[in-house]
């Protein structure tokens, strides 16, 4: 099976903590990395994948990076979930959108503002879309193997086995896959959420019990770009090609 993806949504709406002192002026997503906002990337491989519609929640700084969206140049339609009264989280922004009527079609492509990814010999977004099964998912998220994971210094995320399913990495352990912030999900993922913001830990944790939380390998690089120190390692890896 395969799917077609009608709508993405970026996440952007972080206070940016860790970019401090870079965010007291400016929203994380509009930090400059390689002379572009962060944000660009994931716009631009969401062009690239020729999905239609962009969903984009704000709330830290909102009005500069709005203001950055409308001056966007890009072949869709980019909505705001506004996210000023309450910060929401990843799950409460997911199923703010998804209220407000801006999720359209199914499953959604769903990416963090704060990472930068390479493709390996394929087209990422369209081999999670050729990737996809609804008769067994209700997400499948993007891995990245610990040696593909430039500036993130984790103990890993997730166990896959061999048909893609994931498993929680065990405590003490280290997993062999880090979550790199890109997911393909149902929105039954969705269903009966808690009330105000919450993790999507909460849906994917349902989802595991469920047996319907998968994942595929990156094949290409990822940079985590949510510190300071790490902005120099992703533009060394946008220099490399």
């Amino acid at each position: 099976m395969s799917a077609n993806i009608e709508t993405a949504m970026v996440m952007a709406a972080g206070l940016g903590k860790r970019m401090r002192p870079l965010t007291a002026t400016r929203p994380k997503p509009l930090i400059r990395v390689g002379g572009r906002p962060l944000i660009d990337y994931a716009l631009d491989r969401i062009a690239a994948a020729g999905i239609g519609k962009v969903v984009v929640n704000t709330h830290y700084l909102p009005d500069a990076l709005e203001a950055h969206l409308r001056r966007s140049k890009r072949p869709y339609e980019i909505a705001i979930s506004d996210e000023r009264a309450q910060l929401m989280e990843t799950g409460g922004g997911l199923v703010q959108a998804q209220r407000a009527g801006l999720l359209t079609g199914d499953p959604v492509l769903c990416a963090n503002s704060d990472n930068i990814w390479t493709d390996g010999p394929y087209d990422t977004i369209a081999r999670m879309a050729g990737a996809w099964d609804d008769k067994a998912m209700d997400a499948l998220l993007l891995l990245v193997p610990h040696t593909r994971a430039v500036g993130h210094n984790g103990r890993g995320d997730f166990r896959m086995d061999a048909a893609g399913k994931l498993s929680r990495r065990k405590a003490g352990a280290i997993a062999p896959y880090i979550y790199s912030g890109v997911q393909l999900l149902s929105q039954r993922l969705l269903r009966d959420p808690p009330e105000g913001p919450f993790s999507t830990n909460i849906l994917w944790d349902r989802a595991i019990a469920e047996g319907r939380l998968f994942g595929i390998a990156h094949e290409g690089m990822w940079c985590d770009v949510g510190s300071v120190a790490a902005i120099a390692k992703a533009e060394a890896v946008l220099a490399d090609g």
